[in-house]
């Protein structure tokens, strides 16, 4: 892409008409991100209905230590993404080109590691996450595949967000569709027609992935991308991997903080609710995750115009993107909580015909979407301090409502037994709403004081600001 390309390309973050602005960032961000939750959607409802309730419970045991692996990907994809857009900008393609070298050796070097650790300690790993001696073959079979394919899924995670730093969001938009497309069609196959049961589902993940990565390989080899990776590429480079490592910290924390969590509420659920109880809980995940993904998906459209305009001092243009994020958002938000509130029989029925786990399932799903309309400000809140550079105030309403949760749901139980857990999260997010809004109120009244610059508006890299990392649901 040449540099008079470039500029003309971030040209569109100075059109005054924020809204048209908006939907043009945020629909294929939102695209996107509900692919992202299509992956887990899709399993579960594959393995509910061909396989069984106790299959979709070793789902949601072992999807916290995917989620570790997942933050790894994000701290390494999303501090190589800030250094390569940085370095493009400046002209630096041999340091661009050379982040890029580090980022797939440290993916390789991850992903052997994670394949040898998980087949010799996988089932001690299980047991630690919550698994009871009914769960742990088929979390076995699960885990042992997807997590011997991680080098796979990790390539893809980190090389999308670099993708997305050169600009090319289509692209990155592309290999999310391919991916979740040839999932479904596997797993229809090896689940219903080979009959493989959960190693059937895995083995479409991996295979899915593994097709995305040549597509990946196929856009660096061509020519397409802007970064020319050599041999000398590969050679490590520390303080590179540190500059990388400590910009992508935060993503790191909140993934890993979220798996943590993820950890205690299995536990807590197998004391209070067995195995049903577990289930009922990855379930209840995935289908937040489709109300979820498209708030995040306007998160980022949000992120950039924020950025832009108040790098740019034009703040009454940032309070008007703030404003429609948080209409847009609550919009959605809103609809979702009435849809799984007046059905959230059918909602769970998508993925089980068990009549026990129907019934669990709709008293949770009520008690944890109840203050889902909050949800949609609680984004943009976050957004806000992200795009402003406030990384710090980023950070802590990230962790606010973890540290929020956590002793509510060990403490919870000891009164209200199995609805304790569920009744956790609409308190922890009934908090972090007051929590975001204290926060969000004198932020927005500060840029109400500052006059807007006059003069016209740089033109600013839209790849130098960050985007959100996908939170986690419950």
């Amino acid at each position: 892409m040449t540099i008079r390309n470039q500029q003309s390309k971030n040209h569109i973050l100075a059109d005054d008409h924020i809204g048209r602005l908006l939907l043009k960032l945020s629909l294929p961000a939102t695209i996107g991100m509900l692919v992202q939750a299509l992956y887990n959607v899709v399993d579960t409802i594959f393995v509910g209905q061909g396989v069984g309730t106790v299959a979709i419970a070793s789902l949601t045991i072992v999807f916290p230590l995917q989620m570790i692996v997942m933050a790894v990907a994000l701290m390494v994809g999303m501090g190589a993404a800030s250094i390569i857009s940085r370095a493009l900008g400046a002209g630096e393609i041999a340091r661009a080109s050379k982040t890029l070298g580090n980022v797939l050796l440290i993916i390789a070097v991850l992903g052997i590691f994670v394949a040898i650790f998980a087949n010799i300690f996988i089932d001690q790993i299980l047991i630690v996450f919550g698994a009871s001696s009914t769960v742990l073959p088929y979390a076995r079979d699960y885990a042992r595949i997807i997590l011997s394919g991680s080098v796979l899924f990790s390539f893809a995670m980190a090389t999308n967000a670099i993708i997305r730093a050169e600009g090319r969001a289509t692209i990155a938009m592309t290999t999310m569709l391919i991916s979740a497309v040839l999932n479904i069609i596997l797993d229809t196959i090896f689940i219903f027609v080979l009959h493989w049961g959960i190693k059937g589902a895995a083995w479409a993940t991996v295979i899915a992935q593994a097709t995305t990565v040549v597509y990946l390989l196929i856009y660096f080899i061509s020519g397409k991308s802007s970064l020319k990776v050599t041999r000398a590429d590969f050679r490590p480079d520390k303080k590179l991997i540190y500059e990388m490592m400590a910009i992508g910290s935060s993503a790191f924390v909140r993934q890993v903080s979220g798996s943590f969590i993820a950890v205690i509420v299995n536990h807590s659920l197998k004391v209070y609710g067995g195995d049903l109880s577990i289930a009922v809980y990855g379930i209840v995940n995935r289908t937040l995750a489709f109300v979820l993904m498209p708030l995040l998906g306007i998160a980022q459209g949000i992120q950039p115009i924020v950025g832009y305009n108040y790098g740019a001092r034009r703040f009454n243009k940032t309070r008007q993107a703030l404003r429609l994020g948080v209409i847009w958002t609550s919009v959605i938000s809103i609809t979702g909580f009435v849809v799984l509130i007046l059905f959230p029989a059918g909602a769970i029925g998508v993925f089980t015909k068990d009549r026990a786990l129907i019934d669990m399932g709709t008293d949770a799903i009520r008690i944890v979407n109840l203050v889902l309309p909050m949800l949609g400000f609680q984004v943009i809140g976050a957004t806000l301090f992200q795009s402003l550079g406030m990384a710090r105030k980023a950070l802590y309403l990230t962790l606010a409502r973890q540290i929020l949760v956590i002793p509510l749901i060990l403490i919870l139980p000891i009164f209200l037994k199995l609805n304790g857990i569920w009744w956790a999260h609409p308190i922890a997010d009934t908090i972090f709403f007051f929590v975001t809004l204290g926060l969000y109120i004198p932020q927005v009244k500060a840029l109400s004081r500052i006059p807007d610059l006059v003069i016209p508006p740089p033109v600013l890299d839209i790849n130098l600001i960050g985007e959100p990392e996908p939170s986690q649901m419950i």
